[in-house]
């Protein structure tokens, strides 16, 4: 399986001192031991004070949670579990809650719940997340993310959690069951040689990996024509005419933001990772790959 490293790709071009994108499964399951060798690693080559692990809307949050206690007792109590941080989005988390496992572990075993994109529902389609919620949990906090904002990082940091202090009543089997992943492909992999010059030149010269590159509306038309019930995210790098300008590609839920790769990323025309309902998002996906051209990997 290939897998885009986007969230890599945007943290370097933010004011993170380090990050360490783990790729092509899943953390919970079959990357155990790369995200203790990469936490092992940003701690002796930045000590840095925080270490923030951002994990997928489908992640097993005891199961990580259990690595991180084992690399407490490693450390000799150096790094420890701080909290652990549930993020809700309000637009779509009612009925994905009764349908998927992990989203109902995910909301009953956090120290914080963060409710974002509340502003973009109706009072009452809150309301009707939060009764979901205290259904769930009714004794997390649950706080409002500012619009654009976030939250005041003293507001999660520090709190030492005792959630997963053991593995009584935390197993689970099925969660990594719910999500299927695939890969659109389109192009060499290689970069166009004439898009390179700072665009002084005109594409007049032919080269065959400049047929790679697809227009912005192209993209943004196969976009908007996803369906946000089987496909859940979709991200990548993606090469678009004429100035062979590459965007890294990050939809979630029918919203998305396309930024402007600042090292130019060598990627091929087209280069996404698709998640969605298990045995349903390779169906879902073919429209938006034929429109772009794309093979599905």
């Amino acid at each position: 399986m290939i897998t885009a490293s986007v969230d890599s790709k945007l943290a370097q071009q933010s004011s993170l001192t380090a990050v360490s994108e783990i790729l092509n499964g899943c953390m919970c399951c079959v990357l155990v031991g790369q995200m203790q060798t990469a936490i092992l690693e940003i701690k002796d080559k930045y000590r840095p004070d925080r270490i923030i692990i951002e994990c997928s809307g489908s992640a097993f949050p005891a199961t990580l949670a259990f690595q991180i206690r084992e690399i407490e007792r490693h450390t000799q109590g150096e790094l420890k579990l701080d909290a652990i941080v549930t993020v809700i989005d309000a637009e779509n988390f009612t009925g994905y809650e009764d349908s998927s496992p992990t989203a109902m572990m995910q909301s009953s075993y956090t120290d914080i719940i963060l409710i974002n994109k509340w502003e973009h529902v109706s009072e009452r389609q809150l309301d009707t997340v939060l009764d979901h919620l205290h259904t769930l949990n009714d004794t997390t906090p649950k706080v409002k993310c500012e619009p654009g904002g976030g939250v005041d990082p003293q507001l999660i940091f520090g709190l030492e959690t005792k959630l997963f202090m053991d593995r009584v009543g935390y197993e689970d089997s099925t969660h990594h069951d719910e999500v299927e992943t695939v890969t659109l492909l389109r192009g060499t992999g290689q970069a166009c040689t004439n898009c390179h010059h700072e665009h002084e030149e005109k594409l007049d010269a032919h080269d065959d990996r400049c047929d790679d590159m697809i227009s912005r509306d192209v993209l943004e038309a196969a976009l908007n024509s996803l369906s946000k019930e089987s496909i859940w995210r979709v991200k990548g790098f993606v090469r678009i005419r004429p100035d062979g300008d590459v965007l890294i590609l990050n939809w979630a839920f029918g919203r998305y933001q396309l930024t402007t790769s600042k090292d130019g990323d060598a990627a091929s025309g087209v280069r996404l990772t698709v998640m969605g309902e298990r045995g349903e998002v390779r169906r879902a996906v073919r429209k938006f790959a034929t429109s772009l051209e794309a093979r599905i990997a």
